[in-house]
């Protein structure tokens, strides 16, 4: 086998690879339930079975107080829209099938992401 064809062989492993590794979490999905309720009311809204990848708006108006994690996965929630950590906003790490509270006067959860 010639060099370059070698170099070629490589290259194209290594491209099958990556992409193998990169589709690997495409399409995956938390397998259950998040649901977030506000602070000051009954309001409430559940997200089922939502992409492993990326960053998810709480879709709040004012933000979320009180979190279930009913799903198969860890999340961070974070206090801004895009999750996004800051000096007074940092990540807060939710494990599957557990809640959490925000402390009273904290500045309430926008956005999560899933751990994966």
């Amino acid at each position: 086998m010639s060099h370059l064809r070698r170099i070629g062989v490589i290259t194209g492993a290594a491209l099958l690879l990556t992409a193998t590794a990169t589709a690997c979490s495409a399409g995956r999905t938390t397998v259950g339930s998040l649901s977030f309720r506000a602070q000051d009311g009954p309001v409430e809204v559940t997200y089922l079975n939502t992409p492993v990848q990326g960053c998810h708006r709480i879709g709040l108006p004012r933000g979320a107080a009180h979190v279930d994690n009913n799903t198969l996965v860890d999340v961070i929630l974070y206090r801004t829209p895009e999750c996004q950590k800051t000096d007074k906003a940092g990540g807060v790490y939710v494990p599957t099938s557990t809640s959490d509270v925000t402390a009273p006067g904290s500045l309430p959860w926008r956005s999560f992401s899933v751990v994966h």
